[in-house]
């Protein structure tokens, strides 16, 4: 008999170097030439709710397009009680509440005073109903997050699972200039998505110690695996002393017609 397990279905990613794993530089560094933030711009969604929305959010939910694009799936396929929602964040909303302290938010009357508005306008967005969790921190939450993914979809709470992360850093990068030990430059902003569902293959998960890195670089790593046609990838993250990696199966690309 098999044991449940969960595997990576697809990844959709952004970043301030352009959308997909193709539009990454082989040396961020010497991409930077000097900057010290690479941001994304904010997506152009049309509707009222999304006039309203903030950068970030806006962020996350194209971030599922990606996926969905990349998975060859439409929304209906991630609607209702089946799909867990599993949200990381390092920046959260400090993008976004800098502005509303220069009087720069636009449409936001007040700011954000908890991470869960942004997975809350994707959950409305695409009609996500299933189990829902907010994770803070850098690379080894998103880990983490994977691992509570799989183990959603492997115990039978879910029918598949999304790991979504959004980092932004334009507005707030003073903040980020004083912490700069906790970083490597340049600070790039990124929004990524992976989708996970049933496999064969029980994740592996473990937890060790050292420094550095944002929530979307595992998911970066996990779409650069499947660009590459990988059957599992071992992704991993540093962050404030604690280093945790995880060991996934990886669905093949999709047939595209």
């Amino acid at each position: 008999m098999t044991t449940p397990g969960a595997r990576v279905e697809a990844v959709g990613i952004l970043t301030g170097w352009g959308p997909g794993v193709e539009a990454l530089p082989a040396d961020a560094r010497v991409a930077a030439a000097g900057r010290e933030s690479i941001a994304l711009p904010r997506p152009g969604l049309d509707g009222e709710r999304f006039r309203r929305a903030t950068r970030e959010c806006l962020l996350g939910v194209v971030a599922v397009e990606a996926m969905l694009r990349d998975a060859g799936i439409g929304r209906e396929a991630i609607e209702g009680t089946g799909t867990a929602l599993v949200f990381v964040t390092a920046a959260a909303y400090g993008s976004s509440n800098v502005e509303w302290l220069a009087g720069q938010a636009g449409t936001l009357h007040f700011p954000y005073t908890a991470p869960s508005v942004l997975p809350g306008e994707v959950a409305i967005e695409f009609g996500l109903t299933g189990p829902y969790v907010i994770l803070i921190g850098g690379p080894t939450a998103t880990v983490d997050a994977l691992w509570q993914a799989g183990r959603l979809v492997s115990t039978g709470q879910c029918q598949r699972a999304l790991v979504l992360a959004v980092e932004t850093f334009e507005e707030c990068q003073a903040l980020w200039r004083r912490a700069r030990w906790t970083l490597p430059g340049p600070l790039v902003e990124s929004a990524a998505c992976a989708l996970l569902g049933p496999g064969d293959t029980t994740p592996v998960y473990r937890a060790t110690a050292p420094a550095a890195s944002l929530a979307c670089a595992p998911l970066v790593a996990l779409a650069l695996a499947r660009a590459a046609g990988s059957g599992t990838a071992l992704v991993s993250g540093t962050w404030r002393e604690r280093t945790a990696a995880i060991e996934l199966a990886v669905a093949g690309q999709p047939a595209r017609v």
